[in-house]
């Protein structure tokens, strides 16, 4: 992250009354005062389409505790330290326990996960490093996700990529009184 955000949020107070509509129509779960919500805003555009794509993703059919586990190994994979910092108290708040969502940082391999999360988390890994899912993990994925699952992971995992980009490249910070790590 770097020490000062290259392109600084919005001020909420200080939005003029279409882009305070936009941000209000397209954020409505509380989290409109977001650091990122307030930079890409700066790009109405854009930020239509994001957040609609990315509300799709983030209350689409994925089990949220699933969606959790693969957004925060991507957030890892890519070294966003603000998605995992935010995606760390969702996913608790979506049945993954803390010592899980520590050993997500170790990746698939370890000792305590499941059979389905440890193929989750490959399935993270493998769009990361090989842009696919291989055909294993693929395979035990099948086994409980239908076609809509199939299709709505990799585009998940893509999503939070395209998120994790921006992110690290805008330097995007914490919002005022959170914890860094």
């Amino acid at each position: 992250m770097t020490a000062s955000p290259r392109i600084p949020p919005l001020e909420v107070d200080g939005l003029d009354a279409a882009t305070a509509e936009l941000l209000h129509s397209c954020v409505q779960d509380g989290t409109a005062a977001n650091n990122i919500y307030r930079t890409i805003l700066r790009h109405p555009r854009v930020f239509k389409r994001w957040t609609r794509f990315g509300a799709v993703l983030l209350y689409g059919w994925i089990p949220e505790r699933d969606r959790e586990l693969v957004v925060l190994r991507t957030a890892h994979n890519c070294r966003c330290a603000y998605e995992w910092e935010h995606h760390k108290q969702l996913a608790q708040r979506r049945g993954v326990s803390a010592e899980e969502v520590e050993a997500v940082l170790q990746g698939p391999e370890w000792a305590g996960w499941s059979q389905w999360d440890a193929a989750l988390l490959r399935a993270a890994d493998e769009l990361h490093r090989d842009s696919r899912v291989g055909d294993a993990t693929w395979a035990v994925l099948a086994e409980r996700y239908d076609e809509r699952l199939l299709i709505e992971l990799p585009m998940l995992v893509g999503n939070y990529h395209a998120v994790a980009f921006a992110v690290n490249s805008l330097g995007i910070q914490y919002e005022a009184g959170e914890a860094q790590p």
